[in-house]
């Protein structure tokens, strides 16, 4: 066993050590591919779970859990199916969720994001607000550079709530340059409350805004959310069912 465990730490074999004993045996062929598959699969699993650790997801949201409704409006560009095949990142198209807030976008971003995740792609998740405020923080420290790295390492760069907090000039400009640093490069997916008209609202500059949404357009599937917010909705329900209580 000593030796066991020391040839499969030479290989790298972590997962196999512990779980061999349990792999029935029918024959040598057979006995090897079980246990083989026993360490991928094991491997692919740690690999996803570092790759949404790694992602900092506010929350973990699943597509198989998704409520598609008819108050979300698909482009004639692309499909539910497409949407979870991820084709948009193959292709390096980007994703832009707008709409009433409360009516799934970052429900559905996220779970776009983890899929894939699921799927091997390295993918970052921001608030846009507090990558501002990351950016405007690395600049003043020197690190904007470590911290531009780490995002260009991304195939998938995920910015929710834009819309939510206006910037200054600095931020408003740093956020383009990452945004800008993202055309054809990877895909990026964008949830707002706002339709493009009002994003001068954010940026405080036409033309920044003007050559921002330029850039997001281009290659991009524009996805409305309509209706009533479901969070609103659910509140509305539960005080309604205590006063009827």
């Amino acid at each position: 066993m000593t030796d066991l465990k020391v040839m499969c730490k030479a290989l790298h074999l972590a997962h196999l050590i512990g779980n061999y004993e349990s792999v029935p045996f029918e024959n040598k062929e057979q006995f090897l591919r079980d246990c083989l598959s026993i360490e991928v699969r094991s491997r692919q699993t740690t690999k996803i779970a570092r790759l949404i650790k790694k992602a900092k997801f506010r929350e973990l949201k699943w597509l198989k859990d998704y409520e598609w409704t008819e108050q979300i409006n698909l482009p004639a560009t692309t499909t539910k199916k497409n949407l979870y095949d991820l084709r948009f990142i193959k292709q390096k198209q980007n994703l832009l969720l707008l709409g009433t807030p409360g009516t799934g976008k970052t429900h559905l971003g996220t779970a776009l994001g983890i899929k894939a995740c699921e799927m091997g792609y390295d993918v970052r998740f921001f608030r846009v607000a507090d990558l501002v405020g990351q950016l405007e923080e690395a600049l003043k420290a020197g690190t904007l550079s470590r911290l531009k790295r780490q995002i260009e390492k991304s195939d998938l760069l995920i910015l929710d709530e834009l819309g939510y907090v206006p910037f200054q000039k600095q931020g408003s400009e740093l956020l383009f340059h990452i945004i800008a640093d993202c055309y054809e490069r990877k895909s990026v997916i964008v949830t707002s409350n706002l339709e493009f008209g009002q994003w001068n609202r954010v940026f405080g500059d036409n033309r920044l805004t003007s050559a921002l949404v330029d850039r997001l357009v281009h290659h991009a599937h524009v996805i409305a959310f309509t209706g009533e917010s479901y969070r609103l909705k659910n509140a509305l329900s539960s005080i309604k069912t205590d006063t009827e209580i």
